[in-house]
């Protein structure tokens, strides 16, 4: 399992990383809004104090046992890219299909 922000860390660095592609390229897509949904598990440690987290179940991962415990969540993301200045543009990216993608 991974943390919920790790997943969404590791989301942004695919993004940039196609941003950065993309820029060899004369075809581009505009970023539109970014739809994820997860299993996912809730934890705290620590007692009363402690932080609570997220933690992304692992896709065929056996979640029989913890079924209590799991919840399945939505996220909406809007990607922005924005300049040192401030100034917000619209995202283009692209970037070579993989087998795994539909």
């Amino acid at each position: 399992m991974i943390e919920l922000a790790e997943m969404v860390r590791e989301l942004r660095n695919e993004l940039n990383a196609a941003l950065a592609d993309g820029s060899a390229g004369p075809v581009r897509f505009e970023l539109g809004t970014v739809e994820i949904e997860t299993t996912v598990m809730v934890g705290r440690r620590g007692g009363a104090g402690g932080k609570v987290r997220f933690w992304v179940v692992e896709a065929g991962g056996d979640a029989t046992a913890e079924q209590s415990r799991t919840h399945r969540i939505s996220l909406t993301l809007e990607p922005r890219l924005v300049a040192p200045d401030g100034t917000r543009r619209t995202v283009l990216i692209t970037g070579d299909e993989t087998d795994t993608e539909r």
